[in-house]
């Protein structure tokens, strides 16, 4: 992303969720994005997902510029190249684990690979479950299902929103292992948002915004690390938190 600017008219007053952020996130890497509420860390995850359009500036996903494209195009993008983990799973309750993750492939109009979706169940840990509803998972078994859904189109970047959020510390940490393992094992790119410390360890670097900057950037690092740098931050006074209105 490049000079990557996002303003909101609230009220008739504008508001500036991000103001001119440069970021680059190579292939194979893992990357948390912190920071406290209002500081633009979800308007950064939505803009370079191609969720939502920068007022200025400019993001790429691999060697596609996205501010030239159409909303079509966009879709079509998001579904080939794109993957989405959510904190509260989104999956189709009328829908079996197998049905889930296979949906973004028959929305592309792609015919399931069995062989490949066998290995992708068998490596997120869910292989006996391929005939539930999600009503019958745990909510850990829920998310593994989430990320064999965003893995299900080899897409060229997953981007996370709190993806333990919703989860018990046993659960959460199996979902971060496992996170962690797709990009060390598969090369797979991972870009997540999270405000968990213990979380941003299993990254290979954190990013911390506040006020629509970038602010900091640690390379992988333990918890209490984290934990220190986002405190000290605060206390400096570069973790403001007031800017009224500004995205999340």
């Amino acid at each position: 992303m490049e000079q990557l600017t996002r303003t909101y008219d609230v009220g008739g007053q504008q508001v500036t969720a991000l103001a001119g952020v440069d970021a680059a996130f190579t292939r194979g890497t893992f990357t948390a994005v912190m920071g406290p509420s209002g500081s633009g860390k979800s308007t950064l995850l939505q803009t370079a997902a191609g969720l939502d359009r920068p007022t200025a500036g400019r993001v790429w996903i691999g060697q596609t510029e996205l501010s030239g494209l159409s909303e079509t195009q966009l879709t079509r993008l998001r579904r080939s190249k794109v993957g989405f983990v959510f904190q509260l799973f989104n999956l189709v309750d009328a829908l079996n684990v197998e049905e889930n993750i296979t949906l973004p492939l028959r929305l592309s109009g792609v015919r399931p690979d069995r062989r490949r979706l066998m290995e992708l169940v068998d490596r997120v840990g869910i292989g006996q479950r391929l005939g539930h509803r999600p009503a019958q998972l745990s909510g850990g078994q829920q998310q593994r299902v989430a990320i064999a859904r965003a893995l299900a189109m080899r897409p060229e970047v997953v981007f996370a929103d709190e993806p333990t959020g919703a989860l018990d510390g046993t659960s959460a940490a199996e979902v971060l292992a496992l996170l962690r393992s797709v990009v060390d094992d598969q090369g797979q790119t991972i870009i997540m948002v999270t405000h968990d410390p213990v979380a941003a360890s299993y990254a290979d670097r954190v990013l911390v915004l506040a006020d629509g900057h970038i602010v900091s950037e640690l390379p992988r690092s333990g918890a209490a690390r984290i934990a220190a740098e986002l405190a000290s931050l605060g206390r400096s006074g570069s973790l403001s938190g007031s800017r009224s209105g500004a995205g999340a």
